[in-house]
């Protein structure tokens, strides 16, 4: 895992001197940053208990889906049965994120071909100038297997993800851990505070409603609304959300 240098919006803030005779109600308020650390080490211990001992539960009882699964796409097509990319995710931290592979071996290769048919570049507005947020998605994308738009339509192919909570790369809620080149859009006042949550297997975006009919505008903003309310009885709501999520067809 591998850290890289923090954009000036979140560096951290220097120590501002104070005469030994200053008030102290006269020192200035905590910056924003600071209240959701703050706020984050104080439920980290409960949150990361809750990550582990639920992750592991879960990857006991769904190891006979997960050999399952395996080997169906073992038999569908050649290539790894996982889909391993780097991902950034909380404070711009970079790791190897697990998947079951949807799509034919290579498709990352025949990404920029697709670049015409992003989906979000027919929601609301264009978000290709300098210095404003992308995603990319492709509805109907070519490159996913038979196997795979079932695994992505039943959410089974994020399973793996669990791993990545059991490590410590992410929190099973969260903000999505994002491809290096549409984190590297988010670097700037106010989306890179969306960020300072942890990656997430789900989160608010998942649960949303209308999440698949979402600008990217619309889709940092409850990042966003995450990092501001973050806390584990929000976690819990979430989670509890997840599943009537995962069974919703849009």
């Amino acid at each position: 895992m591998k850290d890289i240098a923090l954009p000036t919006t979140l560096s951290s803030i220097a120590e501002v001197p104070y005469p030994a005779d200053l008030p102290i109600r006269e020192a200035p308020s905590l910056t924003f940053t600071e209240q959701i650390s703050s706020k984050q080490s104080k439920s980290y211990p409960a949150k990361r208990l809750l990550d582990i001992v639920v992750a592991s539960v879960l990857l006991a009882i769904l190891s006979p889906l997960f050999l399952l699964i395996a080997l169906a796409i073992t038999i569908e097509s050649r290539g790894s049965v996982f889909y391993i990319a780097k991902r950034m995710g909380s404070h711009y931290r970079i790791f190897d994120f697990y998947k079951f592979r949807t799509m034919q071996t290579g498709a990352d290769g025949y990404r920029s071909h697709l670049a015409n048919y992003n989906q979000y570049d027919t929601i609301g507005s264009s978000f290709h100038s300098p210095g404003t947020p992308f995603f990319f998605k492709v509805k109907n994308d070519p490159r996913v297997t038979r196997l795979g738009k079932f695994l992505r339509k039943t959410s089974l192919d994020e399973l793996p993800q669990l791993i990545n909570v059991i490590i410590g790369d992410m929190s099973l809620v969260g903000n999505r851990p994002l491809p290096l080149d549409e984190a590297a859009t988010l670097v700037t006042e106010p989306y890179a505070d969306r960020f300072l949550a942890p990656a997430g297997v789900t989160g608010l975006w998942q649960v949303a409603r209308n999440k698949n009919n979402m600008s990217v505008a619309q889709r940092v903003e409850l990042d966003l609304q995450y990092v501001r309310k973050c806390s584990l009885s929000f976690d819990l709501f979430i989670l509890l959300k997840t599943l009537p999520a995962m069974l919703q067809h849009e």
